[in-house]
């Protein structure tokens, strides 16, 4: 029969060699498994359900990036990867055509939020799928008041489409060149259009990352929204050009009646290839006529151009250059001023014509204009209508509306 001891009378450094066994209840091994279990089994659960939290985030954001992409909104600055299927049911089938040109067609949509788009089907895409999303990038980062706006882009397999926000009022050339009197341009809105437009292509040239040239300016390619206010649009020719360099030879083509002379004989371009179609733009601006037009007196065909330079230069009448249904109401100094931006855009060398910040200065009446020189280019089309209608023939295609965008 083994002693009872009492713990009290061991010393703290006894070392008589004793052992000394204690007895203790399974139970108390038991309680012990039991508590360690229940730790176990409550990590468990909080583990658990932290990852239905997560999976349940997960799918709530995947549910809302569904429907941002079916309504078409950017989230976080970021263009839309819209699906074909949903731009079929915006334009319900493209069926409402808003105009066309060498690129593709247009057609008015309504995404599922009622937000009114422009849905630009694009024809004759040859670049691969790596390059055109390289464009759409370039192109969305581009935000200007005075710039159409890229919504998005769908691209699945062959068929590439661009959206653009919708501008009510269509393009410029429609306003401009209507055959009708109704609705007709007032003076302050044309000067207007041609101030903010200079603007939005002063943000391309001298305001991006990397210059970029439009290479088709033209009233075409200006759009008009509730409020009259200028977006340049339709990018598809633009080209980019690094800060470290000067010039960029393309072999695409822009429109007859606004290539500068540089690029038609085919020498690499600068942004004062856009100041030349802008100077022949505000020609038609200011008369309400195709640059090239015929007569009705004699049938024979005119080139404003040549006419407006010797006017503003020689003869100092330049309301007999307005659009008559103006009825010569205009600010003559603005008038004056305008022409003369025109006639200076259009200098035959690209080292005369000024820049689009120059001209914005010049149209806001902050510097000062000099008289510019007849350009020399002009007098080849004097009495020469075959060379008229050779540079300057507009298709029926191009002089439709078209709303077109960057």
């Amino acid at each position: 029969m083994v002693d009872l001891l009492n713990f009290q009378q061991f010393a703290a450094g006894d070392s008589s060699g004793r052992s000394l066994y204690v007895r203790l209840a399974v139970s108390e091994f038991q309680s012990s498994k039991s508590r360690n279990g229940l730790k176990i089994i409550a990590v468990l659960m909080g583990l658990a359900a932290g990852l239905a939290v997560l999976l349940l985030l997960v799918f709530f954001i995947l549910r809302r990036r569904k429907k941002t992409i079916g309504v078409g909104t950017s989230v976080g600055g970021l263009l839309v990867a819209f699906r074909y299927r949903d731009l079929q049911n915006a334009t319900k089938n493209f069926s409402e055509k808003l105009g066309s040109g060498g690129f593709g067609s247009v057609f008015k949509g309504v995404l599922a939020d009622s937000t009114v788009v422009a849905v630009k089907k694009l024809e004759s895409v040859s670049q691969g799928e790596k390059q055109f999303r390289a464009e759409v990038s370039t192109i969305g980062t581009i935000q200007h008041v005075n710039l159409v706006q890229l919504r998005g882009f769908c691209s699945e397999g062959t068929k590439k489409l661009l959206v653009f926000d919708y501008m009510s009022n269509g393009s410029l050339d429609s306003h401009l060149f209507r055959k009708n009197n109704s609705n007709v341009l007032d003076w302050k809105t044309r000067y207007q259009i041609a101030l903010r437009t200079a603007s939005g292509l002063v943000y391309l040239h001298e305001k991006c990352r990397e210059c970029i040239i439009h290479c088709d300016i033209k009233p075409e390619n200006i759009l008009l929204d509730a409020e009259f206010c200028p977006k340049v649009a339709d990018f598809r020719l633009a080209k980019l050009v690094g800060r470290d360099f000067s010039r960029v030879l393309t072999t695409m083509r822009g429109t007859r009646g606004y290539l500068a002379r540089e690029w038609i004989a085919g020498v690499a371009i600068t942004c004062k290839a856009d100041v030349y179609s802008y100077g022949m733009m505000l020609f038609e601006i200011v008369s309400g006529r195709r640059n090239s037009e015929q007569s009705e007196s004699d049938g024979k065909v005119c080139y404003f151009p040549s006419r407006a330079a010797v006017v503003v230069v020689e003869v100092n009448n330049v309301l007999s250059l307005l659009d008559p249904r103006l009825e010569g109401n205009a600010n003559v100094e603005e008038l004056e001023i305008i022409c003369r931006v025109a006639c200076w855009c259009i200098q035959d060398d690209e080292v005369h014509r000024p820049s689009m910040g120059q001209v914005v200065q010049i149209l806001e009446g902050i510097i000062e204009l000099k008289l510019p020189p007849v350009p020399r280019s002009l007098h080849f089309y004097d009495d020469n209508e075959d060379n008229v209608m050779f540079f300057t023939n507009l298709s029926s295609s191009q002089s439709s509306q078209a709303q077109s965008s960057a």
